[in-house]
């Protein structure tokens, strides 16, 4: 009997030190994986060498058919430019020379001709904008329209011919709107209208 109780005293100890022995084993740190060792054969960025510089590309040359043409100057055998001009009603002929700014309309000065300030200021913008003031000398002849309409075609007129015989003007003359034929004419009168646009009184009885 005493044996029995002894067998039957270790047999917990045994188990709990087993049940002990596990856990120790499963709470163990794992052990640390080794660190990957540098490669000798990879260079270091440092030492690596720099990199050839990029040499800048010219930059592509502009298609031809985009290129501004200069064209040619156009003159007649007395050495003058030639143009007709246009607006309204009115149609203006146009030589233009070199020389001090005269300009004579239909045999007679500007100022006897177009007596009001404000239609020489238009005659005369081309050449405060292409900067040829008194550098030329212009005859015309006018005809049709009014003396407006006529200011209008002169200076059409001008414009052309200035660009005939300076080419390089051409860019500012056009850029300022010159050289563009003022399509604006009067609106045709409409039956029924006193008119164009006007109506007859309307009398309701």
């Amino acid at each position: 009997m005493s044996d029995d109780r002894q067998n039957t005293d270790n047999a917990p100890s045994d188990s709990r030190q087993s049940l002990a022995d596990l856990a120790a084993l499963t709470q163990a740190p794992a052990a640390p994986e080794p660190e990957p060792e540098p490669e000798a054969d990879t260079p270091v960025a440092e030492d690596a060498a720099p990199a050839a510089p990029v040499e800048d590309e010219a930059p592509p040359a502009p298609p031809q058919g985009i290129q501004a043409v200069l064209r040619e100057q156009q003159l007649d055998k007395q050495g003058r430019a030639y143009a007709t001009g246009r607006r309204k009603d009115a149609v203006a002929r146009v030589w233009l020379k070199p020389g001090n700014g005269k300009i004579v309309v239909n045999g007679r000065d500007q100022e006897v001709y177009f007596a009001r300030p404000t239609l020489r200021l238009v005659i005369n913008q081309v050449f405060d904008v292409a900067e040829r003031r008194e550098s030329y000398d212009v005859v015309c002849t006018v005809k049709g329209g009014g003396l407006s309409g006529q200011a209008g075609a002169v200076r059409h007129g001008i414009s052309q011919a200035l660009a005939r015989y300076e080419p390089s003007l051409r860019v500012a003359v056009k850029q300022a709107g010159f050289l563009t034929r003022d399509p604006r004419v009067v609106e045709r009168k409409k039956y029924g209208r006193a008119k164009a646009r006007k109506s007859f009184q309307f009398s309701k009885r």
